[in-house]
């Protein structure tokens, strides 16, 4: 096995791991409750779940998606979060290398997963995700010293202040909150890893993505609303991975007589 494949799956596997606490975060913040204690049990008998039945993915398939003591259903929710987190850390890994670069976007695309599954879940995106991603983000830009301080910074407050400007020009015309908190948290925690111009592109991929979603529902007489958070996580993910590549091509476009 070469030193990549193995750099690879050991990331992947930490992913999975991290899911299985991701879990618990997605389920427990929005409700104010502690990741800590009490530990982890079945909804249905309450019987407390050994180590062996909380393997990432493989107790859900061992156990065919139902407790070992009644048989209540767990949700798919916890294998698909176990692989897709494995998949950002095992992605992140082969892309990155053995690097900050790497930790720093497995980290960022942990969070951004976390706030999309809340967010959707249950129309809340806890402080946990967007303060402490915030905090996390600025402290992965240390390394870059004073300019990689100041890219973060800026980025945080850019994003912070375009979102509450929005929400705050959007309440006065529509007469109703037209941004959550959340949703304005969550940017600051975006501009912290991507700069002011990620803020920039992950809000405009967002709206985007949003409105590519909301017409056609709408067309069809769907009125189930899908959190802004959800299209903003997903376009932060796409601009922490191309974001760099788009602007430079926008900025030659425009900028090239």
């Amino acid at each position: 096995m070469s030193l990549e494949t193995y750099l690879t799956v050991t990331a992947g596997l930490v992913g999975a791991m991290l899911g299985s606490f991701l879990n618990v975060c997605i389920l427990r913040w929005p409700k104010d409750e502690s990741v800590v204690r009490p530990r982890s049990r079945c909804p249905g008998c309450e019987q407390l779940i050994p180590w062996y039945d909380n393997l990432p993915v493989v107790s859900w398939l061992l156990l065919r998606a139902r407790c070992r003591k009644c048989q209540t259903p767990i949700s798919i929710q916890y294998p698909l979060v176990e692989l897709a987190t494995a998949g950002i850390w095992a992605f992140m890994a082969w892309r990155y290398g053995a690097s900050l670069t790497a930790l720093t976007g497995a980290v960022f695309g942990t969070i951004l997963l976390g706030i999309a599954m809340t967010d959707a879940r249950e129309y809340i995106i806890p402080d946990e995700f967007s303060l402490g991603g915030l905090g996390l983000g600025l402290l992965a830009s240390i390394p870059g010293g004073v300019n990689g301080i100041g890219h973060a910074v800026v980025g945080a407050v850019f994003g912070f202040a375009l979102l509450w400007t929005v929400g705050a020009v959007g309440t006065r015309i529509f007469k109703e909150d037209a941004m959550g908190g959340g949703d304005i948290k969550m940017m600051a925690m975006v501009g912290a890893f991507t700069g002011w111009q990620g803020v920039l592109l992950t809000v405009f991929l967002g709206a985007l993505l949003g409105t590519l979603v909301f017409v056609p529902l709408s067309f069809f007489g769907q009125k189930r609303l899908v959190p802004f958070g959800v299209f903003l996580s997903i376009g932060a993910a796409a601009t922490w991975l191309a974001g760099p590549a788009v602007i430079a091509w926008y900025r030659d476009f425009v900028l090239t007589p």
